[in-house]
């Protein structure tokens, strides 16, 4: 028994048996395209899943931009809105005549008949000291 002898079996060529290995190759033959559809279906799947998450995380990160582009744009709306107001304060004043010399007596050291104008220069030490 220690040699190994070997022994041809002779096939029975009947039409059973070449039914059954027709049969054979045919099952063979569809696992494999199974397989080969399988893995093209699992790489179409990924691909399609690759495509989908970067396209998501891109317009996530556009999204925000654009978030964060709106917050700025409303702050610098409501600044511009602000300083609207002062400029329609001011040229309301302006049409004023009593408000127009005042400016230009402050401004322009214009004095009314008897005022006399006392320019006191501003002490660039104390201010920084307090």
């Amino acid at each position: 028994m220690s040699s190994v002898e070997d022994k041809t079996i002779a096939k029975l060529q009947t039409n059973y048996v070449e039914q059954q290995e027709i049969a054979e190759i045919a099952s063979a033959r569809k696992k494999k395209l199974l397989y080969r559809r399988l893995s093209l279906f699992l790489v179409f799947a990924a691909l399609m899943s690759y495509l989908m998450i970067t396209s998501f995380i891109s317009q996530s990160s556009a999204l925000d931009k654009k978030v964060a582009q709106k917050r700025q744009l409303e702050q610098e709306l409501t600044q511009l809105k602000k300083q609207q107001e002062i400029l329609k304060e001011d040229i309301i004043k302006l049409n004023d005549d009593e408000y127009l010399a005042k400016l230009a007596r402050k401004e322009y050291f214009f004095s009314e008949t008897g005022e006399i104008i006392f320019n006191i220069p501003e002490d660039d030490k104390g201010k920084n000291n307090q």
